[in-house]
């Protein structure tokens, strides 16, 4: 009877532990990674956009609007990269906290199609993951005062792994010669990675996949390939293969390891987490390059 008792008060305690945990939803997958190592079990997560799905080309579902409004913290990344964001949360008619993770972050610009837009994929450079994590913090912080110190103690030791990743990193593309150092990949998505690390990243569609890329433009890269004799070209997980294949096959270049631009990978493959798709994205380019 004391056994059942006490199987009765855990039981309890469990569910009010699960009810505690502050319900949150992010536009993609890799704040929704984020929002986990910051909020650990003080929370639970919705990624809007899943692993290995494409955000600019995402469309809401009725199921994602419900979403929203049972969250009390919504996460988005900013600089344009969900357009949908705003639209799904304002149909939703949800009141909660909101917060950008880029905030702060020194936004670049860039030429696509022919117009000045702003590059949105800034969490490509490690060093601006720092304000992402602060950011989520201070959500966070305000939301759950009593868990203030474990979002300080997870973010700063986060913080740190984010310093060593992007130490590492640094010190392996400084092996590569500069002559080398340049990527062919499907979509515009490694300006932040590229300026950081001093690469050079060309891509036959701009910044979003939502268009498609001209056969002048297609013609003109592959020349360039030939010319310039790269040999690193890259596919994304969340991008259509048939464009890449194609320029591979074109200029007689066979394409290195999967790159994670916009979405993590599923649980089982190199990209789960933020640090391991840095971490698999850094050696899979060095490898490539090395060839060039």
């Amino acid at each position: 009877m004391l056994f059942k008792r006490v199987l009765a008060v855990l039981a309890v305690a469990m569910s009010f532990g699960a009810s505690a945990q502050i319900p949150v939803t992010t536009s993609f997958s890799i704040l929704a990674d984020l929002v986990q190592v910051v909020g650990g079990d003080r929370v639970a997560v919705t990624a809007l956009v899943g692993p290995n799905e494409d955000a600019h080309v995402f469309e809401p579902k009725p199921a994602d609007a419900k979403a929203i409004l049972a969250s009390k913290l919504v996460v988005s990344n900013g600089l344009g990269f969900e357009p949908w964001m705003g639209k799904l949360v304002q149909s939703a008619g949800y009141k909660g906290a909101s917060v950008i993770a880029s905030t702060g972050v020194q936004p670049r610009k860039m030429e696509d199609e022919g117009r000045t837009v702003t590059d949105p994929h800034a969490w490509q450079n490690p060093a601006n993951v720092i304000y992402y994590v602060n950011n989520i913090r201070k959500a966070l912080e305000q939301l759950d005062p009593a868990g203030a110190a474990s979002y300080q103690a997870r973010t700063s030791a986060y913080v740190a792994e984010l310093q060593a990743l992007d130490a590492w990193g640094t010190a392996q593309f400084a092996a590569v010669p500069a002559a080398k150092r340049k990527v062919i990949t499907s979509h515009d998505a490694f300006g932040y990675f590229a300026a950081h690390y001093q690469l050079k990243f060309l891509a036959p569609q701009g910044v979003s996949t939502d268009g498609e890329a001209s056969a002048r433009q297609v013609a003109s890269l592959i020349r360039q390939i030939q010319r310039e004799k790269i040999k690193a070209v890259f596919i994304e997980n969340m991008a259509n293969p048939k464009l890449l294949a194609q320029l591979s096959k074109e200029a007689n270049v066979v394409p290195g390891d999967t790159l994670y631009a916009d979405a993590l990978s599923a649980p089982d493959q190199p990209g789960a987490s933020y640090l391991k798709m840095a971490r698999h994205n850094i050696t899979a380019l060095v490898a490539g390059l090395q060839k060039n």
